[in-house]
């Protein structure tokens, strides 16, 4: 495909939508509630923000620079600017984005079925058996599968339409939306009679819980929010306007990024605290604490408790939905101008390819446990790869790629808009990218083998 047949984003509202929908998704409103609560909340937010400013933009524009200035897929984007071999560092992103579909549809559709519990009404009862609803669903053979098939699928069809009728017309009808619900529930949250507590632990730092469990918790969060080496943000890229500011984008997906975690935290711990509910409750706070916390907030209130179950399991099927049509796009992306297939035809080949790992992901939590890998589930062994060797490793090399490979005359030329913009800032960036995010991903990736 030439660069003048490739598409592009209609609007600039259109690309700061979609590359924030790649962005915001689960990380957000499920991973980093839970990981501020177990790390001293406010203390965790500073560090987070500090993170995001050091590591996540700079290696934001960089996939940015690729991306854009390849206009290709990120496997060839990688090749055509630096040859066979850092096409595989591209291939790696390619392969990691897929395999995070295949596992990342299957919490994607337990969102789906909590929405439709939700609406049903099947969310009542004492925490024991909120508890045992959890444990039972999971660990059926089909359900679990059916809604994993049901999101790829619909993920599928936004995909087929194509970049600006597809993407980015979802993004701009699934953001305004998700960020709607997002503020109702906050505000519904941080009303409730000791909700201020809540508040408080968010938005106040407390120095003391200061250690580098946190710095290095808040520096994986940051990597892990913003889509980072998933190959996501440089397919979008591609398919910028050359007459995009590069920078400028990434701190306004930046903020919306952020700004989305922090609601979603002041959706749930306000909520929490009001019903005395531990903050650092972990991963389950999604699916087996925030129903009971619902139940008992709005005890007096069934209808508004009611709503508001609807309203949050809405949302968090929104935003699983975003990120998975940026992971999709990034597969059929490649299949599309690698293998030469029709764009309808690699969408389906994507979807049909992940709902098979999303079944067997899926099936080893449930009764047929034996498919395992070094003594983990299949969906554990999907989440440890991608998450702490692939991702790390990725970013990693693509620091580099950036900041000591390609020309610095492209580098600057794609950051000032071939000196249409000010360049004022690109020392600091080549800075950033050449010693601070290396630095950094090196220490996430060390951290997560316990070397340090």
């Amino acid at each position: 495909m030439s660069q003048k047949e490739r598409a592009n984003f209609g609007s600039k509202l259109g690309i700061i939508l979609a590359t924030a929908g790649s962005a915001v998704g689960l990380g957000n409103v499920w991973r980093f509630p839970y990981m501020t609560g177990q790390n001293g909340g406010g203390t965790f937010i500073l560090i987070y923000i500090l993170c995001v400013l050091l590591l996540g933009i700079p290696c934001m524009v960089s996939e940015f620079i690729i991306g854009r200035h390849a206009q290709a897929n990120t496997a060839r984007a990688y090749g055509k600017l630096g040859g066979r071999g850092w096409a595989l560092v591209g291939g790696l992103g390619v392969l990691t984005g897929f395999l995070i579909t295949g596992y990342y549809a299957v919490v994607s559709g337990w969102c789906l079925q909590y929405l439709y519990a939700s609406l049903a009404g099947q969310l009542k009862g004492d925490p024991a058996y909120v508890a045992h609803y959890f444990q039972n669903f999971s660990q059926d053979p089909l359900l679990p599968v059916f809604w994993t098939v049901v999101i790829l699928g619909i993920t599928c069809f936004v995909i087929v339409r194509g970049v600006e009728k597809g993407i980015e017309r979802a993004s701009k009808m699934l953001m305004p939306t998700l960020f709607i619900l997002l503020l109702v529930i906050v505000v519904a949250s941080c009303l409730l009679p000791g909700g201020g507590q809540g508040i408080a632990f968010l938005l106040k730092p407390d120095l003391s819980a200061l250690d580098k469990d946190v710095f290095l918790g808040a520096l994986g969060q940051s990597f892990y929010s913003l889509s980072i080496a998933m190959g996501c943000i440089c397919t979008y890229a591609s398919y910028f306007s050359r007459d995009t500011n590069l920078g400028k984008s990434a701190v306004q997906i930046a903020v919306i990024d952020s700004v989305v975690a922090v609601l979603a935290g002041l959706m749930i711990f306000p909520a929490a605290f009001s019903v005395g509910v531990n903050p650092d409750s972990g991963p389950s706070l999604i699916f087996i604490t925030l129903p009971n916390v619902f139940q008992q907030a709005f005890v007096g209130m069934p209808v508004v408790g009611y709503v508001i179950s609807l309203l949050f399991y809405g949302l968090l099927a929104l935003a699983a939905l975003t990120s998975l049509i940026s992971l999709h796009e990034v597969s059929t992306a490649f299949c599309h101008e690698e293998f030469h297939l029709s764009r309808r035809t690699a969408a389906i080949a994507v979807t049909v390819t992940c709902a098979v790992i999303g079944t067997f992901c899926s099936l080893s939590l449930g009764r047929f446990d034996g498919l395992q890998l070094f003594g983990k589930s299949l969906f554990d062994v999907f989440d440890f790869v991608t998450g702490q060797i692939m991702l790390p490793v990725g970013g990693f090399l693509t620091s580099l790629f950036v900041g000591w490979y390609i020309p610095r005359k492209v580098v600057h030329g794609e950051f000032t808009n071939n000196g249409t913009l000010s360049g004022r800032l690109f020392g600091l960036f080549l800075f950033s990218i050449r010693f601070i995010c290396p630095l950094g991903i090196l220490l996430i990736f060390l951290h997560q083998f316990g070397i340090i």
